[in-house]
């Protein structure tokens, strides 16, 4: 387990206690787990799940640009689900590099590989999106400690908005721990080289920004 595991874990045990439950593939924490790379944080009531509908899943955010760190989140949750959606947010409020029709684009080429991950474009609020197309668990990734107050306020004002619609956290893998979307477009608006934190194709469309 992650350093960041064991701390959010500590955190949680104190913070969370009832309300939300903690488990690790293989075992609920607490119990004799098998030893898992992620740590899964999943909210709600035994009562509220309806097992053939959270076999489907969907992945929010802007994906500007979409990241090794997103492909990586996106290719571990495609082995917990049947069906994973890519919702890419239009984020009209954010300046984004990419418009959503090349964010969509560069992400399904990424995921290509991938037979249950479907990449779509969306607008409004993600629980209502989520409900629209019966995805029972929306998948938020937790970077560091410092993403969990933020995450956690969030997933409990969806859940006020939308009680069937469950949140689960994935902790990214180790070497993707510093990678963001925020980041990788500094580095590559400077003309530094973000070749080893995105997709061939994010890379490629990244220089060709650069061209006059």
């Amino acid at each position: 387990m992650t350093g960041l595991a064991k701390m959010l874990l500590s955190m949680l045990k104190s913070r969370l206690a009832n309300r939300y439950r903690v488990f690790r593939p293989g075992g609920y924490f607490g119990g004799r787990a098998r030893p898992a790379k992620s740590v899964i944080i999943c909210s709600g009531d035994n009562d509220r799940r309806t097992e053939g509908r959270h076999m489907k899943a969907m992945y929010p955010g802007t994906f500007d640009p979409f990241t090794n760190g997103h492909c990586d989140l996106v290719r571990r949750a495609a082995r917990l689900y049947d069906r994973i959606v890519v919702a890419v947010a239009a984020s009209p409020g954010k300046d984004t590099l990419f418009d959503i029709e090349q964010r969509v684009a560069l992400a399904g080429e990424a995921l290509a590989d991938l037979d249950n991950v479907e990449v779509i474009a969306y607008q409004g609020l993600t629980v209502e999106f989520a409900r629209q197309h019966d995805l029972g668990v929306i998948i938020r990734g937790l970077r560091a400690v410092s993403d969990f107050e933020f995450e956690f306020q969030l997933a409990s004002m969806n859940r006020r908005l939308a009680e069937d619609v469950e949140t689960v956290f994935l902790t990214p893998t180790e070497q993707y721990t510093f990678v963001s979307s925020s980041l990788v477009r500094e580095i590559a608006q400077l003309g530094g080289d973000v070749s080893e934190f995105v997709p061939a194709a994010v890379s490629q469309a990244l220089s060709d920004l650069k061209k006059p």
